[in-house]
């Protein structure tokens, strides 16, 4: 992560950073490509539309089971029983991926998880689905609501496998947050989702991630195939302290959908880098105060402000601090007393708020009088 000279005691100063890389052309149909430490788009391609996302759709799955797990109403431990209608949807007779669970079988929640994510089982999401909520229907509705809670937008879950049905939609965006999520909120169990094989059933069956074998660095998460949504992939790749993560639907084959990963991936690192603008508790402008003890105050930032912009073709990005001048006493450490605004050469506007680094009492009543004379003479203190 670089860091950029800072200001001193101006409102309003200009600084070289990169400007947007070139646009990266895309076979997918939609495709989002997203720092997981800022969050911010380095690609968005009809990235906001609900489409049919396919297996990809079993993270919301893993992250309600993941959920339950943390919070105490489910372990690894945990048995469950194979239904007959989860051996028929998603089993070995339904000709889907399958982890080939067998009718009235008994199978560990920790086995699930794994056939789920390596094997995109999905009668392995059913048996889970119905013995959590008792229903796959009413399971949906766990996943609706974590949805939800997630703030993802444009997203629909009528199952848990992500089979093919009309109302069952995600967008790209929504999909690349919930990776984030998962690796974010569950990083106890993230590592499962790079694991390569997993034998169940004497079956031994391989992660359909391409990128697992292509890249060193990529650690996860989910394929999904579908005719409506053709070959799609949600990735993420952890390149020295970065972390990318991609979502792509739409692809012809699993070879243009390996390919065209890369390529993403690729690019993303290579054109664009995060940088560090301000450090926590940094003083960014020096305010003069009114009727106050002490005849200015340090407006600062009170964390880390980090942005992910483009390497090459530095353009001028600037920096506007904004208060109002004065600023009346009393100050309590911490006050809110103005933003810091971030342009970007493409457009995007990044405010951070200013915050009183230390408290200011104010004058007491003689101190007031002269101030206000003071300024009546002079304009100012």
């Amino acid at each position: 992560m670089m860091s950029y000279p800072k200001w001193l005691s101006a409102a309003v100063l200009t600084v070289m950073f990169a400007a947007p890389a070139t646009a990266l052309e895309t076979k997918a149909k939609n495709a989002i490509l997203m720092d997981y430490d800022t969050g911010e788009y380095l690609l968005a391609e009809n990235a906001f539309v609900p489409v049919a996302p396919a297996s990809m759709s079993k993270l919301m799955t893993i992250y309600v089971i993941f959920d339950k797990i943390k919070d105490g109403t489910l372990s690894l431990e945990d048995v469950f029983t194979v239904s007959e209608n989860a051996w028929r949807t998603g089993g070995a007779a339904s000709g889907s991926s399958t982890m080939f669970l067998p009718v009235g079988g008994k199978v560990t929640v920790e086995d699930l998880i794994k056939g789920i994510v390596i094997q995109s089982g999905n009668d392995a999401c059913i048996v889970a689905a119905e013995n959590i909520a008792g229903s796959e229907e009413d399971f949906a509705d766990l996943m609706n609501a974590k949805a939800e809670e997630l703030g993802l937008k444009n997203s629909h879950f009528v199952n848990s496998t992500g089979l093919p049905h009309p109302d069952h939609r995600m967008s790209v965006e929504d999909l690349a947050k919930l990776a984030q999520a998962i690796i974010r909120d569950f990083p106890e169990y993230y590592s499962v989702f790079s694991q390569k094989t997993f034998t169940y059933n004497n079956i031994l069956q391989g992660n359909r991630n391409p990128l697992l074998y292509s890249m060193p660095d990529a650690d996860g998460l989910k394929t999904g195939h579908t005719a409506e949504a053709g070959f799609c992939l949600t990735a993420s790749v952890k390149r020295g302290d970065r972390r990318l993560i991609g979502v792509m639907t739409g692809l012809k084959s699993n070879k243009e959908r390996s390919e065209e990963a890369e390529k993403i991936m690729n690019w993303g690192f290579r054109e664009f880098n995060n940088y560090k603008i301000f450090k926590q508790f940094e003083r960014i402008v020096s305010v003069p105060v009114y009727m106050g003890e002490e005849k200015t105050i340090d407006l600062v930032v009170n964390e880390d402000v980090v942005m992910t912009i483009a390497r090459n073709q530095a353009r001028n990005v600037k920096l506007t601090a904004v208060y109002d001048k004065p600023v009346k006493a009393p100050i309590k450490q911490g006050d809110k007393l103005g933003e810091v605004r971030i342009e970007v050469p493409d457009g995007a506007v990044k405010t951070v708020p200013l915050y009183a680094d230390h408290s200011v009492r104010r004058l007491g009543f003689w101190g007031r009088v002269l101030s206000n004379i003071k300024y009546l003479l002079f304009g100012a203190e």
